[in-house]
């Protein structure tokens, strides 16, 4: 440590000025130089001390995709920071740049430090004491959780995910269901599975063990994790005032308000936060001997043993020896094997189970035949669906081997005139055995064909230009809506055209809007939700499980100077058509009831093959925002209509529907 005489002897006390300006003695600068000494002392005396090994430790971590994630449980944040007098801390997968931008026109990394502003303000409201960024990419919207780990490097992310939860060593872990549910981001699906993964990884010393040797922390278990999930069972009662006499709920809608970035301004004064009485969570992981209904987070804590380990899970699914089991769409699959395979306490009961199937064409639907007894045992399996349904076979004779899971596949074919709707198909088995069912919903995709065209058709404004109008007619109407409302026909709907020549395909679109908004600058052609707009959405892979090999190509029918923008949107080549398609071209022209627009896109563009396959994803969606005095790039989309319309239908190229290229 430096000695007072050495320090003065550094500053020369009361030795003669050497700077070239000149100096004045007096006393007030000698009381200076003493004070100034005097910090600069107590701060060496201080830095020579070992630090406080608890200046991170955290009561509860929230781990979330995007700023403004938090508001999933916000409220519940205030009281435990405020009321509670805990330490909360957060951290986000991505700084929120690839959102959108309600507030100015900041985008990309410029958006990313707005978001880092409103966040802190937010969060020093709340109560939180920490916030952390993982650094991830903000690519865009999807509903997919695997190209979400794959653009993040799944285990490059995890490993900096376990280093904060070791740094930390939360007592509670708050995160995102990552259910494949329809709406759900598949960031945050992706920040909930990571979460589950850092949960058992951070106190497994083989996992990410350079941690331990090379930074000097050391294994960590965190007691419980929750899904923010009103069909949960853990209530929090927010109804009690904190101490400076505020609701939690008022609280989090004053923090939230600073979100306006993303249209977060009015949560202030939101109802819904007003009311807040409790707040409902669903305990997926504990060390802590669990119970089915809980009023406090931190029921069960502390924990005292040195080495908590995870409790095993109540089993999943029926006990029984023999089951029958359709399998559900692929993410979902996956969903419920993470959970099983991460002992999580539930969860799956959220699980939506729905397969998506063309309209009048057969699908492949696949049953599981699980047996694990010592004894085989034959059965017939009797299939049935709703009236006007085909499923092959209806009936077969299978064998239940001994300690064995068999696939089953049957083909289930629904009626064009069943597109949009749901339906159920059923198997049961009869024989000797004990009587074993299932039962899976089936979600009718819509289904078209694109006629061939001698030649290319001209882009010009004539409605009734006879080359378009012998193109058969599609609808969307006013009832398709997969977000907010429609009022009539009149409101919104529209009705479409395909056709194609070989090379390209045109696509003409006449909307029904009576009223149309231009709000949107020349050079801000991105985000066209945020206003009247179509978004033309083409899947070469015909079902796949995200958009990032798909054409989705977003059209401002007029910007603020009443010309045609249009953008690739979350799609395999974002960004304005000038680069991510140039070969792409669009027209638009105002009607007496709304607007219209024709588009060619050559095959080359759309990633489409004809040799290979003339059949491809595909769905028409219709933004409707009637806001007449709009402010310049303000988000005022008020509905959203489809072809194929189910919520998150726009990230999710399964389910939507099927265009067949004549």
């Amino acid at each position: 440590m430096i000695s007072v005489s050495s320090a003065a002897s550094i500053f020369k006390i009361g030795s003669p000025c050497v700077s070239s300006v000149r100096c004045v003695d007096s006393p007030w600068l000698r009381l200076s130089t003493a004070l100034t000494l005097l910090l600069i002392v107590t701060r060496l005396a201080v830095g020579s001390t070992r630090a406080d090994p608890d200046i991170l430790k955290t009561d509860v971590l929230g781990i979330f995709a995007h700023p403004d994630d938090e508001t999933s449980a916000a409220a519940t944040f205030a009281q435990v920071a405020l009321g509670g007098h805990k330490t909360v801390s957060m951290v986000y997968c991505t700084r929120g740049d690839g959102g959108g931008n309600m507030a100015g026109t900041q985008a990309g990394r410029s958006l990313a430090i707005l978001r880092a502003a409103e966040l802190d303000r937010c969060l020093r409201i709340l109560g939180v004491s920490q916030n952390y960024c993982l650094e991830r990419p903000d690519f865009g919207y999807t509903e997919n959780l695997a190209i979400s780990l794959d653009k993040w490097d799944h285990e490059e992310t995890l490993g900096i995910l376990v280093r904060y939860v070791r740094a930390l060593r939360p007592e509670v872990i708050v995160t995102w269901n990552p259910a494949p549910v329809p709406g759900q981001h598949g960031h945050h699906q992706a920040a909930g599975w990571l979460a589950i993964e850092a949960f058992t990884a951070a106190a497994n010393p083989d996992r990410f063990p350079e941690h331990l040797s090379r930074e000097g922390l050391e294994v960590w278990q965190t007691r419980k994790l929750y899904f923010p999930d009103r069909l949960g069972s853990s209530v929090i009662d927010l109804s009690q005032p904190l101490p400076d006499g505020r609701l939690p709920g008022g609280v989090a809608g004053d923090a939230l308000s600073n979100h306006r970035s993303q249209g977060f301004g009015g949560m202030s004064s939101a109802p819904w936060l007003r009311r807040m009485t409790n707040q409902v969570f669903r305990l997926v992981q504990t060390v802590v001997p669990w119970t089915a209904a809980e009023t406090d987070l931190f029921r069960g804590l502390p924990w005292g043993q040195e080495k908590p380990k995870p409790l095993l899970p109540p089993k999943l699914e029926n006990a029984a020896s023999a089951s029958l089991r359709f399998l559900n769409r692929p993410a979902s699959e996956r969903y419920r094997e993470f959970l099983q395979s991460n002992r999580s306490v539930s969860g799956v009961a959220t699980l939506t189970r729905d397969v998506p199937v063309p309209a009048g064409r057969p699908t492949e639907i696949r049953l599981e035949m699980l047996n694990s007894s010592t004894n085989g045992f034959n059965s017939v399996l009797d299939f049935s669906g709703p009236i006007g349904w085909r499923i092959e076979p209806a009936r077969t004779s299978v064998r239940f081997s001994a300690n064995r899971t068999n696939i089953l596949t049957v083909d289930v074919t629904a009626p064009m005139d069943a597109a949009n709707q749901t339906g159920e198909i059923q198997v049961q088995t009869r024989g000797a055995h004990s009587p074993l069912s299932s039962a899976l919903t089936l979600y009718v995709t819509p289904r078209l064909r694109a006629p061939r065209i001698p030649e290319s058709l001209p882009l010009n404004m004539d409605v009734a230009d006879r080359s378009w109008t012998t193109l058969p007619p599609a609808l969307v109407r006013a009832t398709n809506v997969w977000e907010g409302d429609v009022l009539s026909p009149k409101d919104c709907s529209a009705a479409f055209r395909l056709g194609h020549d070989g090379t390209s395909l045109f696509i003409e679109v006449l909307v029904t809007d009576d009223v149309v908004v231009s709000n949107i600058a020349p050079n801000d052609i991105k985000g066209h939700w945020r206003t009247d707009s179509v978004e033309l959405c083409f899947d070469p892979q015909n079902g796949s499980e995200h958009t990032f090999g798909c054409y989705k190509l977003g059209i401002i029918p007029f910007d603020m100077t009443g010309k045609v923008g249009a953008a690739r949107d979350a799609d395999a080549e974002p960004g304005p058509i000038r680069t991510s398609a140039p070969g792409t071209r669009v027209i638009s022209w105002r009607t007496p009831d709304g607007y219209g627009i024709r588009a060619a896109i050559p095959f080359t563009e759309l990633g489409v093959r004809l040799a290979e396959s003339k059949r491809l994803g595909f769905n028409l969606l219709i933004y409707d925002a009637d806001k007449r005095n709009a402010e310049i790039g303000e988000n005022i989309n008020k509905a959203r209509l489809g072809w194929a319309y189910r919520p998150g239908i726009q990230g999710r190229p399964e389910d939507w529907g099927r265009l067949v290229l004549e």
